[in-house]
């Protein structure tokens, strides 16, 4: 894997190919590999190693990129001059900064520590076995599996031509399985960049039991539960908001906080951050500019109280109409890397959860309902109406009716369509925030939540 001594002598060269103001590098290498498996056995196992250097530059108003795979001279030569080309030819952009100085991008401010050498040492052997308790699980209760095991290890960093030099470094490795029955099945999934944190044995039997809890699932007629979302079903149901939380969003009116921030949106019990510090969370402390990335309070006791901005949309904001009814205006740290279309978004999201003491486990919710729906997962989720943050999807791998507290039988899925602005306004109880991973969303921590009314539109034939 690429070191930092090796990456900041390739931007040297990139720097001497350059006749431009300014250069930046965005760096990455690293090694994956992954193991598939299927009808309880493995069918795949795939290892990549990969480098990408992609440079950025600036000429007064004019920047463009460019990217490659190779680091030998010849093709770090071609890269820069493709950089050239292309920004020879665009229009000045009057929102272009200069690439930040280290003081404003606070460079001395270190990356959490998130590389773990059990994780990077992983082998096909080490994943076969995982792969294997995971099965006899499976073949334990007559049912078949399916899944994936996976780790990797990954560093990247930036460079600019004033001075700014960021390194980072992190591993991960990640189970998801699915157990089938014949008419149900269970999943689970989650990751972690310290591998002993995923423990897939526990995991296949939590999947594992779902499925056997849910033969021949019952329909039930339409129309709105109360339900009980496991964190990967919150995960995936409100990712969908957090795109909207930056500055460009709200300048170009496609957010759905127009007019809605500094006042009460959701339940009071809803507080969210984004905090790439977090003991849970994962992912570099510096964004596509470099810039360091700041903990952000986005909700506080349900009112939205800020947005995250790149450095380009706070200037903007700052000189806009809106400055003055939409919080704090200053670069956060979280753009993405330029030029773009999308300008800045939070991609650490903490929920604070409950008042001490009033946390609920996902058993202490199902007791206290009397009629209702557990939900394992959500999937194929599409946004219907932007502004009020309607969604709609299923349920999937583990859907099971809720009667007098106790969880009866396994029911078909539901397609529904919900506002996630009423669903935060009404949330009757919540678990302690954990890591989560889904299919629709980027990793969370999030908790476990009950809601009253959710809207289930369809019953699905599965």
């Amino acid at each position: 894997m690429l070191t930092r001594d090796h990456a900041a002598e390739i931007f040297d060269k990139l720097r001497k190919h350059s006749s431009a103001d300014e250069v930046e590098l965005l760096i990455s290498s690293g090694n994956s590999a992954l193991t598939r498996f299927a009808n309880n056995t493995i069918h795949q196992n795939v290892s990549e190693e990969n480098i990408q250097i992609s440079v950025r530059v600036s000429f007064g108003g004019r920047t463009a990129r460019a990217t490659t795979n190779k680091s030998d001279d010849d093709s770090l030569h071609r890269v820069v001059q493709s950089a050239e080309a292309l920004a020879s030819v665009q229009q000045d952009d009057p929102d272009l900064l200069p690439m930040p100085s280290p003081e404003e991008a606070k460079s001395s401010v270190a990356s959490p520590s998130r590389y773990f050498e059990n994780t990077a040492r992983l082998t096909p052997q080490d994943r076969a076995a995982a792969v294997a308790q995971m099965v006899d699980v499976a073949t334990k209760n007559r049912l078949t599996t399916a899944g994936v095991y996976s780790s990797s290890e990954v560093a990247e960093g930036i460079f600019n031509s004033r001075g700014v030099a960021h390194w980072y470094e992190q591993t991960l490795a990640e189970v998801s399985v699915t157990m089938l029955a014949d008419t149900s099945s269970g999943w689970q999934k989650a990751n972690s960049p310290d591998a002993r944190q995923v423990d897939h044995v526990q995991m296949a039997e939590v999947a594992a039991q779902k499925a056997i809890d849910s033969p021949d699932p019952a329909e039930l007629l339409p129309g709105k539960y109360t339900v009980v979302l496991e964190p990967a079903a919150v995960l995936d149901a409100v990712g969908f908001m957090f795109w909207d939380f930056g500055g460009s969003a709200l300048l170009e009116q496609r957010s759905f906080l127009n007019d809605r921030i500094g006042k009460p949106l959701f339940g009071e019990n809803i507080t969210v951050w984004d905090d790439v510090y977090h003991l849970l969370q994962t992912g570099a402390a510096f964004d596509g500019e470099g810039m360091q990335r700041q903990r952000v309070k986005l909700i506080e006791q349900g009112t939205v109280k800020a947005v995250t901005y790149a450095r380009a949309s706070a200037k903007r904001m700052a000189a806009s109409d809106l400055a003055s009814n939409v919080g704090p205006v200053t670069a956060t740290g979280h753009g993405f890397a330029l030029p773009n279309e999308i300008g800045e978004a939070p991609l650490n999201i903490v929920f604070s959860g409950p008042k001490p003491g009033e946390a609920q486990s996902v058993e202490q919710m199902i007791a206290s309902t009397d009629h209702g729906i557990l939900v394992t997962r959500l999937w194929y989720i599409r946004e219907v109406d932007p502004y009020e943050k309607i969604i709609t999807g299923m349920t999937r791998d583990g859907t099971f009716l809720i009667e007098n507290g106790k969880v009866q039988r396994g029911i078909r899925n539901f397609r529904f369509n919900q506002s996630l602005i009423d669903m935060l306004q009404n949330v009757e109880a919540m678990g302690e925030p954990v890591r989560a991973s889904g299919e629709e969303s980027m990793d969370m921590v999030v908790p476990a939540m009950k809601v009253p009314d959710f809207n289930f539109t369809e019953v699905t034939k599965f």
